[in-house]
């Protein structure tokens, strides 16, 4: 069977065996298809973000990296390529762990031409239909700021959250935006026009929580002087958001479960139901699987939370977006505070992105916040007008490259003096590496020589000798 392409139907084959990939490219060309080869994953991946493909043809075992390892990230690529795996080393553990990190087959050496032309067939025709059935969504996406590969990832998810009724389940670490992205998925949803009713499951008090979900009648309890609507009634049409469901004490994870199943709940005290058509978004910084394992959360809950699952980025993996975020809420900022707006120096962008935002997003916020409220009128940020903390990292940072700069040239020709044999200047470079190496292991060691030799791999008598050839020293634990 010929598989029937387009002009626009492009393949990369990713393989070290040049013969194969010869044979394959004439195949592949005969059908129809734009195809090219790389022999080594670095070309590989190098070519895969230079160019536009629809499907990649991929070995496993490359001489520079394993074809399975890049999986997730070539899945990630922003024109969404689909990978098929072709090796001759296939097995069944293999093969699972392609499948499950996105591959569309597992096809093992040689490939039966008649059946890699109607997989690439089934490919394209689901690619086509995928786009036929899904356009691109023009989304409202106030408050979620940056256009980053991880970024645009999650926003994909966001259109394809938005344009159906199921849960979704929103995880991250603290301060990624799982409020805002919550909320985008509401806005761009067939229930935008009703409410959405944000809960904080961490500030609940126990005892109360089946009251504040569900609602009670009056007199159900000790100050229960009047009937009270939960908030799950409160979002009936619209959108139910639990932030960090995590904290969701197990005795009201049944009782919910239930609610979410039937729609349907009793107010604490009542004697009859009442029901709520809510769409729910959950949202976590915990690992839930991992609480399921110790007993923390419910099994069957997390099933029924995570039909549509949404990842977040922390800010550190998306340092491409630091500009944006700076200046969007740097704008935002002045506007609250009724100040002119600002001019920023590249200096103090690039000490923000020197950081590591261990609160992410929200950190960054706070940190602009407190910077914008202490300064008496000045018209420019400058990196002094940064927390301390941001500019000892960057300080820090900046040493390290200019390490990292001399140990790329540890030792240079000076011609204002005599010039060196090569004897003396390859012991001059060497010796320098030598220290370079030496200090940074043994700052990475913590000071520990045992932990030092595992390290580097080289013997404690060896160490000892290099130390005391170049005059440094190490604690002997």
């Amino acid at each position: 069977m010929k598989a029937k392409s387009t002009p626009q139907s492009r393949i990369l084959v990713v393989d070290d065996d040049e013969m194969f990939c010869d044979v394959m490219l004439r195949h592949l060309l005969k059908m129809g298809y734009y195809a090219r080869f790389e022999l080594s994953l670095g070309a590989g991946m190098k070519n895969l973000q230079e160019n536009v493909y629809d499907i990649v043809l991929l070995d496993v075992m490359l001489p520079d990296g394993d074809g399975l390892s890049a999986l997730p990230e070539i899945c990630k690529l922003s024109y969404q390529p689909e990978v098929i795996i072709v090796t001759g080393d296939g097995d069944e553990t293999g093969a699972e762990l392609a499948l499950k990190n996105g591959a569309w087959d597992y096809i093992e050496k040689p490939p039966a031409i008649s059946k890699l032309s109607l997989t690439l067939t089934r490919v394209l025709q689901y690619q086509k239909e995928k786009k036929e059935l899904n356009p691109l969504l023009i989304l409202d996406r106030e408050g979620v700021i940056g256009e980053g590969r991880e970024i645009r990832q999650a926003l994909k998810q966001v259109a394809k959250a938005a344009n159906s009724n199921t849960n979704v389940l929103i995880s991250g670490e603290t301060g990624t935006g799982k409020e805002v992205f919550a909320l985008a998925i509401h806005k761009n949803s067939e229930r935008s026009d009703k409410n959405m009713v944000v809960v904080d499951c961490a500030s609940l008090p126990e005892n109360l929580v089946g009251s504040v979900l569900f609602g009670h009648i009056k007199g159900a309890f000790t100050g229960a002087t009047e009937n009270h609507t939960g908030l799950m009634k409160q979002a009936d049409g619209g959108t139910l958001f639990l932030d960090e469901i995590g904290e969701l004490p197990l005795n009201i994870q049944k009782t919910f479960l239930r609610a979410l199943q039937e729609r349907k709940f009793r107010p604490v005290g009542g004697s009859r139901e009442v029901s709520s058509d809510f769409r729910l978004i959950s949202a976590t910084n915990r690992n839930l699987a991992e609480e399921v394992k110790n007993g923390a959360f419910r099994e069957d809950l997390l099933f029924r939370l995570q039909t549509h699952q949404i990842h977040l980025p922390p800010l550190r993996k998306r340092l491409e977006d630091i500009n944006e975020l700076t200046t969007y809420y740097i704008s935002k900022i002045c506007e609250r505070l009724q100040t002119e707006p600002k001019r920023i120096t590249p200096e103090f962008l690039e000490a923000l992105k020197s950081y590591h935002w261990p609160g992410n997003v929200r950190e960054l916020i706070n940190t602009l916040e407190t910077t914008l409220g202490q300064i008496q009128g000045e018209k420019t940020l400058f990196v002094k007008h940064l927390p301390l903390h941001i500019r000892l990292q960057s300080t820090e940072i900046s040493r390290k490259k200019a390490a990292d700069s001399t140990i790329s040239h540890p030792a240079r020709i000076d011609r204002q003096q005599p010039f060196p044999n090569l004897k003396e200047f390859k012991t001059k470079v060497i010796d320098n590496a030598e220290i370079n190496y030496l200090k940074e292991l043994i700052t990475l060691s913590g000071n520990n020589v045992r932990e030092a030799c595992r390290i580097s791999g080289i013997s404690r008598a060896r160490l000892y000798q290099l130390l005391k050839k170049h005059h440094l020293s190490i604690a002997i634990r």
